[in-house]
């Protein structure tokens, strides 16, 4: 069998160690290192140049490339904000919520609701959820 072959079956069990082991994204930095070996393999068939490669390979993945990476995983999810950041909180019926139309009491402001289900009638007190912003109409159910 061809080295290059080794190297790219090297490859894919490191992919396959990234994938069990959780993603600390080591054994992937360490897989970029056996592709360019592979592709170093294929190109000369030199033994000491595929060995380069893989060095040269894995200390990128691992030196340049994988703290960029870890950093963008542990970024916080995107923010949300304005009416996309009401969309999940509850709110008090202030007026009867109907399909067609009524009043609630969101984020300390008057809201013209209607209820998500069309034939439910939601009194006055009430604390209702806003699956969805329509407009300025929130969309809300029990």
């Amino acid at each position: 069998m061809d080295p290059w072959l080794w190297w790219a079956i090297a490859a894919a069990g490191l992919v396959v160690a990234e994938i069990v082991t959780g993603g600390a994204l080591i054994f992937a930095m360490l897989a970029l290192g056996t592709v360019f070996a592979a592709a170093a393999s294929a190109a000369t068939g030199s033994v000491a140049i595929s060995i380069a490669a893989f060095a040269g390979g894995s200390l990128l993945g691992l030196v340049g490339i994988r703290p960029i990476a870890r950093r963008h995983l542990r970024s916080p999810r995107q923010v949300r904000s304005g009416v996309a950041a009401l969309v999940g909180t509850s709110a008090v019926v202030i007026e009867p919520v109907d399909g067609r139309d009524g009043r609630i009491k969101l984020a300390g402001e008057i809201w013209s609701a209607r209820s998500f289900d069309e034939d439910a009638r939601i009194e006055p007190g009430s604390t209702v959820w806003v699956l969805e912003i329509d407009g300025a109409t929130a969309l809300v159910s029990e």
